[in-house]
């Protein structure tokens, strides 16, 4: 890597499934400083890669995205190989990691704090946001990346306070004022929204995991190529989704990162993984391929158990992007017109077969 002149102001936004880590980036860009570059590394637990559709396309932004797993263990070894590519080509102002809301921040932080970037990175607060309406599902207050994501974050923003009770926002406080060491801030928010002066809080050495293990062991995440209706085998999954952002100096720019496998109209890329207790299922669809858009959110929003859909999909002349976080959804239009990706996560594994069959039922124009 180049000699920096300067530590690169460096934070981690973490959070579980859906609590709205994209959506405050979203809105620490719309206010970034002009004349700054900034980098963003996006981390996703499925397969095909949606998260970084969601984010803009503007002068000064550099986007890498790892996807298949936690970036510090399943993708763990291609971490610290992308992080300095990143760096060399942007040269960025400051740089943001959003991990998967699966991902334990540990690994992550050893890396960041490591031989290879600790003359390089100059690492601030990690935020965390946390949706407090997740604190009446057991199965999360008890899932060990989700303690320690909270226990290893030195600002926690309480987020969707318009929609969840006031007795779990005042739940949520009261139990992150008693964690020890004290976090440098806690408050709330809705929208997402991250003071930008935040990211320039000082990093707390002193904060440890819980389950310092978790990540290595509960991490395990395998990559089930599942089918692909061209019947061809044999690559790893880093190849498998359908391009990274280039890091140009204006915007974004699609780069090919293997032999991928392209989708024919009718004939969607299937792509599946588990670990961590979760399984994903992702679907890449032909550009040509177009849907009634009731008729799938219909199919979507009827399994059941679902943690996390999100999607970006073509209905006639214009795309919209599906997110759906347990049983709530919304939508709205986007700008991304490459081809229609839909990825599910689900604690159990699903008829990914049926699935595809009921949305494919759902195309228009053919």
């Amino acid at each position: 890597m180049n000699e920096q002149t300067r530590s690169i102001p460096t934070n981690i936004i973490t959070g579980f499934l859906g609590v709205g880590k994209t959506t405050a980036i979203n809105g620490l860009l719309a206010n970034k400083p002009e004349g700054e570059t900034w980098a963003i590394l996006v981390n996703e637990f499925g397969q095909v890669g949606i998260d970084q559709e969601m984010l803009p396309d503007q002068d000064g932004l550099h986007v890498k995205e790892l996807t298949g797993g936690c970036m510090c263990c399943a993708v763990g070894a291609s971490l610290t190989q992308t992080l300095a590519l990143l760096i060399e080509r942007a040269k960025p102002d400051r740089l943001i990691i959003e991990p998967t809301g699966l991902g334990h921040p540990e690994g992550i932080i050893d890396t960041l704090m490591g031989p290879s970037f600790k003359d390089v990175l100059d690492l601030r607060a990690t935020l965390c946001l946390l949706d407090p309406r997740l604190l009446e599902r057991q199965e999360v207050v008890d899932n060990a990346t989700f303690q320690d994501q909270l226990s290893l974050s030195d600002v926690v923003l309480i987020n969707k306070c318009d929609l969840a009770d006031e007795a779990l926002v005042e739940l949520a406080e009261a139990s992150l004022g008693n964690m020890f060491p004290p976090k440098q801030y806690v408050g709330r928010t809705t929208q997402a929204v991250i003071d930008p002066a935040m990211l320039d809080f000082v990093r707390n050495g002193q904060l440890s995991a819980q389950f310092p293990e978790a990540h290595k062991h509960d991490h395990g995440h395998k990559h089930d190529h599942g089918h692909d209706h061209n019947h061809l085998n044999g690559h790893s999954h880093q190849y498998e989704h359908s391009h990274q952002h280039d890091l140009q100096s204006h915007g974004h720019a699609h780069q090919e990162t293997g032999i991928e496998r392209q989708p024919e109209p009718g004939r969607p890329i299937r792509k599946t993984g588990h670990g961590s207790g979760f399984f994903s299922c992702g679907w890449v669809f032909h550009r040509d391929d177009c849907f009634d858009y009731w008729e799938l959110e219909e199919i979507l929003n009827g399994l059941e158990g679902i943690n996390r859909i999100k999607g970006v999909i073509r209905i006639g002349r214009d795309w919209v992007l599906f997110n759906r976080v347990l049983d709530e959804h919304d939508f709205d239009k986007v700008a991304y017109r490459r081809d229609s990706r839909i990825e599910i996560i689900s604690p159990r594994e699903l008829n990914w077969e049926k699935i595809e069959q009921n949305m494919m039922a759902c195309q228009v124009g053919r």
